[in-house]
């Protein structure tokens, strides 16, 4: 049963935008799920929400039909943990969840999550995973190396690795997969490059900026970045290669998502806490939203404690985000 509580923000009507109701939010439930979900990922059918885990032996899946986790995928060298991103390749039916403490990718079938093959991405600490349709390559970045893993798909080689600025997290091909664009968290990067010679192509830089997550509108001409250290969300002109708008949000801004290429939904973790940043918030985290037309946030609310992953269902219809610390994910309906 839906528990009856919905968020609903009209936007702010100014000159030059259109007037336009801000998606309404209704709370499905709260899910307990393993410990550390550091992100949630829908599957490309909306059936299902997967969940890395960071300090677990794997990743769950949540069936939304269930509403319950209705299994435990555990990956070959489990017993090490340090499960991180996962990704959904649609067109090859299979699904990849990237592992830091080994610096390995592990490839599952989709449906059925059967385990197919192993891929060594040559880094250390490997987090964030790409894929580029046209060139058939996957990207990985490597937080401690501070570089990225061009991997060839079929065969799983890796072909080569770019250097990057310090810590690299988000990424997005561009530009039919010849160009990459790569965050740098530690020296508040943003730098694209050629994937074929690694030749840095621009760079945007922001002093002590912390750049987390990247993605981009249904064109390609604008990428919005979150920067965890500034509290803000950045609109960036693809084409300049530079700034053209901000917003500040709460405190660690974490994972960003585009809906219906207008509304920027944001989990943001909360402030640190004084003696750990690892360790559980002083304040519960927030989710805005964001209308990418005026830049303005339109709605907000109170997650757990350290939202950090969150996604929108490919039909449109849900909103899921874990809550770091609480090791549970939280599943909300959209109507607009």
């Amino acid at each position: 049963m839906k528990k009856a509580f919905t968020v609903l923000v009209l936007t702010i009507c100014l000159a030059g935008f259109v007037y336009a109701q801000a998606p309404e939010l209704t709370k499905i439930g709260v899910y307990t799920c393993g410990e550390q979900p550091k992100q949630v990922l829908f599957s490309p059918d909306s059936k299902f929400i997967i969940m890395p885990l960071l300090n677990d032996n794997g990743f769950d899946v949540f069936s939304i039909q269930e509403k319950k986790i209705v299994k435990r995928i555990v990956p070959p060298d489990a017993l090490q943990l340090g499960f991180a991103e996962g990704l959904f390749i649609s067109q090859k039916n299979v699904f990849l969840v990237s592992q830091m403490t080994t610096a390995k990718l592990y490839e599952y079938s989709y449906p059925g999550f059967e385990y197919k093959r192993t891929i060594a991405t040559g880094g250390n600490w490997s987090k964030f995973i790409a894929f580029s349709d046209e060139k058939q390559l996957l990207a990985v970045s490597n937080w401690v190396s501070n570089d990225v893993s061009i991997i060839d798909y079929e065969t799983g080689s890796c072909l080569r690795k770019i250097s990057t600025g310090a810590a690299p997290r988000g990424l997005y091909f561009i530009e039919d997969g010849k160009s990459l664009i790569s965050l740098s968290f530690d020296a508040g990067l943003v730098e694209k490059f050629d994937v074929e010679t690694g030749k840095q192509l621009s760079v945007l830089k922001v002093e002590k900026g912390a750049m987390r997550h990247i993605v981009l509108n249904s064109d390609s001409t604008k990428a919005y970045v979150s920067d965890m250290y500034h509290r803000m969300i950045y609109e960036i002109n693809l084409k300049t290669f530079k700034i053209a708008g901000k917003t500040q949000v709460f405190n660690n801004p974490n994972t960003i998502k585009l809906y219906q290429d207008r509304w920027l939904f944001v989990s943001s973790r909360g402030p640190n806490n004084p003696e750990d940043y690892t360790k559980r918030s002083p304040k519960n985290g927030k989710i805005q939203i964001i209308d990418t037309q005026s830049m303005n946030v339109v709605t907000a609310f109170e997650g757990g404690n350290q939202p950090t992953g969150l996604d929108i269902s490919p039909d449109g219809k849900y909103l899921c985000f874990s809550n770091f610390q609480d090791a549970n994910i939280e599943l909300y309906e959209i109507q607009n």
